[in-house]
């Protein structure tokens, strides 16, 4: 069974996407990490690999969707309502776009922002005594 997720995403800058994830509380892995890409840990068992666009096109012979075009939304769970809060705030004045409003339905928070390379980021909290 799988026990591991890595997510690859196109970027147009590694230093500059790097330097964004590192201010929003990311960390990266130096064995996965080059002139062209990192691993950012997202938890024990979730990575993203951010590709520079030429690196990540040599793994496909299909183009890299443009940024008017939307492929995923990348959903992160956290403790509590104010992290939700903390992090998409922080994503914003770091030069993030604003995806959404802020969405509270009483069980569940969420919130989301677009990264610098377009990249859709859902940040939610969900109270654990509403799921089965």
């Amino acid at each position: 069974m799988v026990n591991s997720l890595f997510i690859n995403l196109p970027i147009e800058n590694l230093k500059k996407s790097v330097d964004f994830f590192s201010q929003l509380g990311f960390t990266f892995n130096a064995q996965f990490t080059d002139e062209q890409s990192t691993c950012m840990i997202i938890s024990d068992n979730i990575f993203v690999m951010l590709l520079e666009k030429a690196k990540f096109q040599g793994f496909i012979e299909k183009p890299i969707a443009s940024r008017e075009a939307t492929e995923a939304i990348l959903a992160l769970s956290c403790d509590s309502a104010d992290e939700v809060r903390t992090l998409t705030e922080k994503a914003l004045e770091l030069g993030a776009r604003k995806l959404n409003e802020p969405e509270d339905m009483g069980f569940m928070f969420s919130w989301g922002f677009e990264d610098l390379d377009g990249h859709l980021w859902d940040v939610f909290w969900m109270n654990p005594d509403h799921v089965m």
